[in-house]
């Protein structure tokens, strides 16, 4: 049994209300003085709700990240971390050192010696999530109720695993995650119980493969709701399916994956580090493959503030993409094209532009936008709403306004927490200019589409 914090919901309760005098400050009310405080201080739109603290004060979290506890700390009016009943129960060790952790790292990502796969990871991943095998793993999709799963699996039922792995990721980039999560989590239960049945070697690897794939399509689905913990979980597993049978390219997706999410939810040192572990064998990766994960560096260290760096990652990023061939790719590896990569940089350049430096993420946002399909929504309207921001936070408020009411419209086809928090961040930055006619239209739109 988990042991509730009651520091933290004493605390609550002995806060006023905000708005209802004589009462007791509610979890949401919280969670909105807490947003409030962490758009004051890093300037980034924060979505935390009563879920959240609720999971806090029934000891779910216990140590939530640094920013959500200095803002607790601030609202709640106390000093420690301990008064609110927050303890770091997670064992440290001389990896997660800041010292050790360069030596770690160390190895250049483009030519690195041959290290042991297994240890190197297995090593590395002390303190953010050992990693077990996927058999042991299958305890993290929750118990598996007994099922007609056969005893001996072949290529049919990959290609059942394949098929379902597609339409999870299609229905994600045209739609978004939200809205079927419960299926593809079934989906993942059921399929992972073949990762226990009788095949032969080559099958058995492309069985794991497979599996991982479709791990990773629930577990963005989950990242793209913002279920950051339900997401980090899926995305171990899918790591751990391709450990077990050595799969070097599954792994660099997952990696780029771990690390995006951790960049989002504002953990951008954590990212980098899953992204430089996945470039740690850039030998054994397809160009296409260097390009999406030079994209993730390059969007921590913007997030970190490393100029100089974040150029030299983005510039590292086009000269991979330059040589990219898609005939040698995964299948999975589709999605990043010209478009894709063209925004993935975009978005790194933005945290860049809007801090006053001179980039390029304008001309990128505005080819993702142009060079992105009917198929990829999502990827589209959330570049459109990042060149609406850029272009309102440069001063022509008219123009952004424009982009970002075609911004709007395709996200509002969306059931994605993600492009929602995009929007949010848009409406943010128009504030400036509210009282003009055009923009204050985008604002009406974006405040009805956030509602619904």
């Amino acid at each position: 049994m988990r042991e509730a914090n009651e520091h933290l919901r004493q605390a609550r309760e002995s806060s006023p209300s905000p708005d209802v005098p004589g009462a007791a400050m509610s979890r949401q009310e919280l969670a909105d003085l807490v947003n409030a405080y962490l758009h004051r201080t890093t300037g980034r739109v924060h979505e935390l709700d009563d879920n959240y603290i609720g999971k806090l004060e029934r000891g779910v979290i216990r140590w939530p990240q640094a920013d959500y506890r200095e803002a607790l700390r601030a609202v709640l009016g106390v000093d420690s971390d301990r008064d609110l009943g927050f303890v770091n129960t997670r064992r440290l060790t001389d990896t997660r050192r800041p010292e050790n952790r360069g030596e770690l790292l160390a190895v250049h990502p483009e030519s690195g010696p041959d290290v042991k796969r297994q240890e190197f990871l297995r090593a590395a991943f002390v303190g953010v999530g050992a990693l077990a095998s996927p058999s042991v793993l299958l305890d993290l999709l929750a118990p598996l109720r007994p099922s007609d799963a056969p005893k001996r699996v072949g290529r049919d039922e990959i290609e059942q695993v394949r098929g379902a792995a597609d339409l999870l990721i299609s229905w994600g980039h045209s739609h978004g995650g939200v809205g079927v999560r419960e299926a593809a989590n079934a989906q993942l239960r059921w399929f992972a119980q073949l990762l226990n049945a009788q095949s032969s070697g080559p099958v058995r690897v492309e069985l794991h493969e497979a599996v991982g794939l479709l791990g990773h399509a629930t577990a963005h689905m989950a990242f793209d709701a913002c279920a950051y913990d339900d997401a980090r979980q899926i995305f171990k597993f899918s790591l751990a399916c391709s450990e077990e049978v050595g799969s070097w390219h599954l792994r660099a997706k997952v990696l780029s994956s771990l690390a995006r999410q951790e960049i989002w939810r504002g953990e951008a040192d954590l990212g980098l580090t899953y992204a430089e572990l996945a470039l740690v064998r850039a030998d054994r990766l397809t160009a296409t493959e260097r390009a999406m994960l030079h994209t993730a560096r390059a969007r921590a260290l913007a997030k970190l503030g490393r100029r100089q760096e974040t150029l030299r990652a983005v510039g590292l990023a086009d000269e991979a993409f330059s040589e990219s061939d898609p005939a040698g790719d995964p299948a999975w590896m589709a999605y990043y094209d010209a478009a894709q990569h063209a925004g993935d940089t975009g978005h790194a350049l933005f945290d860049l532009s809007v801090l006053g430096h001179r980039t390029d993420a304008a001309g990128r946002l505005r080819a993702a936008i142009d060079g992105h399909t009917a198929d990829y929504v999502r990827s589209r309207a959330m570049s459109q709403t990042k060149l609406a921001s850029l272009t309102m936070a440069a001063g022509d408020p008219d123009q952004a306004a424009h982009i970002g009411l075609a911004a709007v419209a395709d996200a509002g086809r969306l059931h994605s927490r993600r492009a929602a928090m995009d929007l949010a961040e848009l409406r943010d930055y128009a504030s400036a200019h509210a009282d003009r006619p055009e923009v204050a239209e985008l604002r009406h739109r974006l405040t009805t589409a956030l509602a619904s």
